[in-house]
């Protein structure tokens, strides 16, 4: 088929013993990779305070679950032991700051997915710490659920929160989720740059992870049904200026739903998801030790599938293609596309491909591996701010149609 037989990068000779076998990381070699990452405050130390996430990966016993979630917890706890007392001695903004701190730390207990009770034990406290912080910002986050009309098996509510820009009257919105270890409560501190920039910004989970009431599959875009009919009824932001915005392999989600719902929405952004080739068994191959990635790549991909497998996983990605579905060969809304020419996760090579099937699309390849090293975020920002502009007809009549960050 057209597209199809475009080249798929292939891994350097120094990471190619990494990509093409099922390699687990020494504890030192995990130290070291954690310590680089907080140094350079990337995933999933974007946010953390530096002197204390050193000292815990300094002292981690081992990458078993059972070891690393209940060390990253003793620190999550500490924070929020401090939480309380700043709350008790009427102290907000250090009560903030301790909170959101035992957040990150609960968080990096179910990092990067909850597969073991001790995991998700973690994952159940980084909701509660996140609640807890979040309620105390100078424009507090409202917490939302919408009843949804899941199949068998499924959930019944989709759960999302909402972030408002201070002082700002009307503003537009931007929908947001991450990948398979980006959850909601982690696109929350992607997002300040936009809301910094005079957009609200509201977060949920893609399918198959977090609190979504699906998994992956072929229709799981209907879990944004609900959200739509929602923001249509609120009257404290432009309810028709609204965006997509996935981070990593949520970008495949924002991708297809400036397809599927290009009436519903402005503009969408793909950063760093796949939307053909990555869903191949050969990308998989290549990519399934990453060395962008510290561990449980293919587990962590397997379980919005309900696996926790490479074979669980490859079983089901290939259905995923937007090119097979069709999709590409529908108009769009304003559609931008970007990521790291270097990815090693998902395939780059899939922004050549997306971009001859339907509607002109914008795309920026950055230097760097998975998602792009440089001024990324404030070019969507910029992007976005553009194509949200206020005097720009709404999506029902345009037919093509890191602090904490």
């Amino acid at each position: 088929m057209s597209g199809a037989n475009y080249p798929l990068p292939l891994p350097t000779e120094r990471n190619v013993d990494s990509l093409t076998s099922d390699v687990v990381r020494s504890l030192p070699d995990a130290k070291q990779w954690m310590l680089m990452h907080l140094e350079q405050r990337r995933n999933p130390f974007n946010a953390i305070d530096a002197a204390a996430a050193a000292a815990q990966i300094e002292t981690l016993p081992g990458l078993a679950p059972e070891q690393w979630a209940p060390h990253w917890l003793t620190r999550a706890d500490e924070f929020a032991a401090a939480a309380e007392t700043a709350e008790r001695e009427g102290a907000p903004d250090a009560a903030l700051e301790s909170w959101w701190q035992a957040y990150q730390f609960a968080m990096l207990g179910r990092y990067p997915t909850p597969l073991h009770p001790a995991k998700l034990a973690a994952y159940d406290r980084a909701r509660s710490y996140f609640r807890r912080a979040s309620a105390l910002e100078k424009v507090p986050v409202e917490h939302f659920s919408v009843p949804f009309a899941g199949r068998a098996g499924e959930g019944d509510t989709v759960r999302f929160f909402l972030a408002k820009p201070d002082g700002v009257e009307n503003p537009p919105l931007v929908m947001m989720w991450g990948g398979i270890d980006v959850w909601k409560e982690e696109s929350y501190a992607r997002g300040l740059m936009l809301r910094k920039s005079g957009f609200a910004t509201l977060h949920l989970d893609k399918p198959g992870v977090g609190e979504s009431p699906v998994l992956a599959g072929v229709d799981a875009e209907r879990q944004w049904d609900p959200v739509f009919e929602w923001i249509k009824g609120r009257d404290d932001f432009d309810s028709t200026r609204v965006a997509a915005l996935g981070l990593s392999f949520g970008g495949y989600w924002a991708m297809k739903l400036a397809h599927t719902h290009r009436d519903q929405l402005r503009a969408a952004v793909n950063w760093g998801g796949g939307v053909h080739l990555t869903f191949q068994p050969e990308w998989q191959e290549r990519s399934r030790n990453a060395s962008s990635y510290l561990m449980d790549l293919m587990p962590a991909r397997a379980r919005i599938f309900g696996g926790s497998t490479l074979e669980d996983y490859v079983a089901r990605c290939a259905e995923l293609s937007l090119l097979d579905q069709g999709i590409l060969d529908r108009e769009s809304c304003p559609l931008l596309l970007t990521n790291g020419k270097d990815d090693q996760q998902n395939a780059s090579a899939d922004i050549y491909l997306a971009l001859e099937y339907g509607s002109p699309k914008t795309a920026r390849l950055f230097p760097g591996g998975h998602m792009g090293d440089g001024p990324v975020m404030p070019m969507i920002v910029g992007w976005l701010t553009e194509q949200l502009a206020l005097d720009r007809p709404g999506p029902a009549h345009a037919p093509y149609a890191h602090g904490r960050n």
